[in-house]
């Protein structure tokens, strides 16, 4: 018979990254213990260079800069960069967890197989790697979602290198080579003119016109500007409008002009694609643009201008499914349709143990919206556990989910995978901020964090090489 770990004071914590350490620090700072299970030797997620199922390449760099990414409690050193790239932000999340006392409760190494409920009980049992069985008062699902490839479907075969962006690493794969990229977004972008730079040839194939951001409009980062125009509160067309004319004041014009297809689709109804330099590559011939591909031929590829070139490599920067957790059952998340039914897209509409942080997809800002989310759930459970009276109005509301769709700002985004769990960040996150005032409580001072922001910032400041 299995023995079974008591564990059933604490909370199981899935995942240490961004989503994960504000979920540990929230949890401990109104007094609940907690585990995290992290199948890597450090913190981070995508962001720990040494984590070997990180899907981040070498010179991956943010492209929220830092006043919308850091978390509110813990602001980023000023000398670090504008853009954090991997290290920096490594650094960062680090001495984040170090700072709030979460480090010490990572457990390293471990991975969970399976999440379930047994025997009528409330509680939730957790298998790990090697069979260990866990009893816990409840879980936090904070490992992602961006983890399963998707790859096109297209007829015949290619007899060259395939790889996913998520396993591209640095250009050393496609040095001397003819390389083919597929996609156009973020990260197809960085990856092409990354390859423009070290391949014999670069061709970057994009079924679906996208708008092209650059990361500084009249020299200040274009999220600074853009969260600017929001907070006046202007109608979406006027937003549009306003987006529209900054795109062709300060950037290299439009995507057509340089081969690439035009958008079928208005400004601001997309996922937005933060790239400053593709375009400039494309201008100087160091990137072909291609359309959709029609056909792979071995060692060509035929495309639907009918047109067709040869390849000794495709990078297929092509995203991620929106694929069921492996270690716990769809019934359990409420799952209806494409994803689970959850209210904000984080809190169980029946378990008041059961949450996903991290759940949600924009375009800017995605640590510190996870942490509001975390603040919320922390204040809900310590609402429960001492007055649960006053949590019975969420309590009420989390019981009709509330899904990404109703969660766009009166945005509609256009139909496709990637937009499944898109939420528009800057009405998400204010709701998220008012929810968390409405709780009206506050952990006890004594739990904020074991040392003083300066001494973290200066630990933080003495880790990363210059990556400017």
């Amino acid at each position: 018979m299995t023995t079974i770990v008591d564990r059933s004071s604490a909370y199981c914590v899935v995942g240490a990254g961004a989503g994960g350490l504000a979920a540990g620090k929230n949890l401990r700072e109104f007094g609940f213990e907690c585990d995290v299970i992290e199948r890597a030797d450090d913190v981070g997620g995508n962001w720990y260079g040494g984590n070997t199922h990180s899907a981040a390449y070498d010179s991956v760099h943010l492209i929220t800069s830092k006043p919308y990414i850091q978390y509110d409690d813990f602001p980023i050193p000023a000398h670090y960069p504008t853009y954090l790239g991997r290290e920096h932000a490594h650094a960062y999340l680090r001495s984040y967890a170090e700072h709030f006392g979460v480090h010490e409760h990572v457990q390293f190494g471990r991975t969970v197989e399976r999440i379930e409920r047994r025997d009528g009980s409330p509680d939730w049992f957790v298998t790990l790697d090697g069979g260990e069985l866990r009893r816990y008062a409840g879980v936090v699902i904070a490992n992602g979602h961006n983890w399963s490839p998707r790859y096109p479907e297209y007829p015949g075969k290619f007899d060259g290198e395939t790889l996913h962006s998520c396993e591209y690493r640095d250009p050393e794969p496609l040095r001397g080579k003819r390389v083919l990229v597929v996609g156009g977004g973020t990260s197809g972008c960085d990856i092409a003119v990354e390859s423009s730079q070290n391949a014999a040839s670069t061709s970057l194939s994009i079924r679906r016109g996208c708008y092209y951001w650059p990361k500084y409009l009249f020299g200040m980062p274009t999220d600074v500007l853009y969260e600017t125009v929001l907070k006046w509160r202007m109608p979406r067309p006027v937003v549009r409008f306003f987006g529209s004319l900054f795109l062709r004041l300060n950037s290299a014009g439009r995507p057509e002009q340089y081969g690439l297809p035009k958008p079928s689709h208005k400004l601001l109804e997309e996922h937005f694609v933060i790239n400053s330099t593709l375009l400039y590559h494309l201008g100087h011939g160091d990137i072909g643009a291609k359309p959709d591909i029609a056909e792979l031929c071995g060692d060509r590829v035929k495309f639907t201008d009918g047109s067709e070139e040869a390849y000794d490599v495709i990078v297929y920067a092509t995203g991620y499914r929106m694929t069921e957790f492996p270690f716990i059952d769809r019934t359990y998340l409420n799952w209806g349709g494409r994803t689970p039914q959850l209210h904000l897209n984080a809190f169980h509409p029946e378990y008041d143990n059961l949450f996903v942080i991290g759940y949600f997809q924009t375009s800017t800002g995605n640590w510190p919206i996870m942490d509001y989310q975390s603040q919320l759930m922390a204040r809900y459970l310590h609402l429960l556990r001492t007055d649960p009276q006053r949590a019975v109005w969420f309590k009420r509301a989390k019981a009709t989910p509330m899904a990404a769709a109703q969660l766009n700002g009166g945005i509609r985004y256009y139909d496709s995978e990637r937009h499944w769990l898109q939420v528009e960040h800057f009405s998400y996150r204010a709701l998220l901020r008012k929810l968390v005032r409405r709780m009206n409580v506050e952990p006890p001072a004594a739990a904020r964090g074991g040392v003083l922001a300066e001494e973290a910032d200066a630990t933080a400041a003495t880790r990363p090489r210059s990556h400017a």
